[in-house]
């Protein structure tokens, strides 16, 4: 008898779990991802899809992701260690301690490759052009590190570095709400309204 009513309260306990995973997976996995998606999409479009940029109707890349600039007439973005550099699929930083000396000798090679291809740069190297983000796909920099890099950017584009530091300006975005976080520049929109102001 006992026996009977244990498994009787098994079964119904099974049949119950049984139904409530079904009911998380339609609801938690299906339904809930659908809807969030949907309601995303209708309020935030953009951000939804990405936040990309396009250049003549094709996409460029997305604002909310650093990457690789290299060409002198582009302003170039902090350092990445996130996989083999702005890896959006492997994001983090070096994770090496103050005292190491990889992270010093690295350091050391990004200041000086710095200021080989900034000559005409003046005052200190900014230090978020210095050091990489946590992400590894930070697509700001600070007004400083946009500043320090103008007047090669000017060189490279043979205009005169007043336009250079107008545009900067225009782009700067101040502290979230007004006090969260620095002021800060995105690298690709800046950037392309340099090839605009070109054209």
């Amino acid at each position: 008898m006992n026996v009977r009513k244990i498994t009787d309260n098994t079964l119904r306990h099974a049949g119950t779990s049984v139904v409530y995973t079904i009911l998380s997976i339609v609801t938690l996995g299906i339904i809930y991802p659908i809807v969030m998606t949907l309601l995303a999409q209708l309020i935030f479009p953009k951000q939804a899809a990405g936040s990309l940029a396009y250049v003549n109707g094709q996409p460029v890349g997305s604002v909310i992701v650093g990457q690789l600039w290299t060409k002198p007439q582009y302003f170039h973005g902090r350092p990445s260690a996130a996989g083999k550099g702005y890896d959006p699929t492997s994001t983090g930083a070096t994770n090496l301690g103050p005292t190491s000396k990889k992270l010093i000798d690295a350091t050391r090679a990004t200041i000086a490759a710095l200021k080989k291809e900034n000559p005409d740069a003046t005052g200190p190297i900014p230090m978020d052009l210095i050091t990489s983000s946590a992400s590894g796909i930070d697509p700001d920099i600070s007004p400083e590190a946009a500043i320090y890099q103008a007047p090669r950017i000017a060189k490279a584009r043979r205009i005169a570095v007043s336009s250079v530091l107008a545009l900067i300006r225009v782009h700067e975005r101040g502290r979230t709400l007004g006090f969260i976080g620095e002021p800060r520049i995105n690298v690709l929109e800046l950037n392309l309204a340099l090839d605009k102001a070109k054209t």
